[in-house]
């Protein structure tokens, strides 16, 4: 009982100093926001980028079109363009996968306004019936 209790203190403690660590990523996630496969494949104006990585690309596809990007998490802000409020869309393989969402972020901490992930991926994507790209490797 002593070392449950004691548990619970730690942890009650930990807390608060994670939720102020968490104060910037939390800003970032709200001005993200999510499309759906439908509204992706109507809309022509959006960038897509995918932050899968090359093995993945390689075995699976892209969406066609798709800015393959060097990196999820450090890819050189670069990649997205200079147009701050251009429509900007990152997925990666399925609801299971949060490479897009890091992507998505570091784009709204880089100063892009219009920022959105498809949660669904590629998985969803082809599961949908739409159009692959393949990749060949060292792509």
């Amino acid at each position: 009982m002593k070392r449950i209790l004691m548990s619970l203190v730690v942890s009650a403690a930990l807390v608060p100093a994670a939720a102020l660590a968490c104060d910037g990523d939390m800003k970032a996630e709200a001005n993200i926001k999510k499309v759906t496969i439908a509204e992706l494949a109507k809309d022509k104006q959006a960038r897509v980028f995918d932050a899968n990585d090359p093995s993945f690309r390689v075995k699976h596809g892209t969406i066609p079109g798709a800015v393959l990007l060097t990196s999820s998490s450090s890819y050189d802000v670069k990649e997205l363009g200079t147009d701050k409020n251009a429509s900007l869309v990152f997925y990666c393989a399925n609801t299971m996968c949060s490479a897009s969402e890091g992507a998505a972020k570091r784009a709204v901490e880089a100063g892009f306004t219009n920022v959105a992930v498809l949660p669904d991926g590629l998985t969803g994507w082809k599961k949908a019936g739409q159009k692959t790209a393949p990749v060949k490797p060292n792509s």
